[in-house]
């Protein structure tokens, strides 16, 4: 069974950070394209940063220069470090993972980031 674990969000006031960590089992990150993905009220959902098996990280023109999105494969674990938030960063993040190789993607459960004073 696939599970993806997802931890860190939380209030945070504009210019501060957070970071949310994706934990998998039942899958090996690394052979797979990972990434975040976030709602926001209202809108719809949207790709934040993925990165593919054996890729370096792309990131959504909103947050390039603010994200970074990491992996630590002997952890099976994918990271998002965002800084400098703003109120337009509030949403529901979500993690995922896919293979077109393997027909399969993967959702872990959306954490909320709220950026507020």
């Amino acid at each position: 069974q696939v599970q993806l674990a997802v931890s860190g969000g939380g209030l945070v006031q504009p210019g501060g950070s957070l970071r949310l960590s994706c934990a998998a089992s039942g899958i090996v990150f690394s052979i797979y394209n990972t990434g975040w993905y976030r709602q926001a009220p209202g809108k719809q959902r949207e790709l934040v940063a993925t990165i593919t098996s054996g890729g370096s990280p792309t990131y959504a023109d909103a947050v390039k220069g603010r994200f970074t999105l990491s992996s630590d494969n002997a952890k099976n674990t994918v990271s998002l470090q965002m800084n400098s938030l703003k109120p337009e960063d509030t949403a529901v993040y979500y993690c995922n993972s896919n293979s077109r190789f393997f027909g399969v993607n993967y959702w872990g459960q959306g954490i909320q980031v709220t950026v507020s004073s």
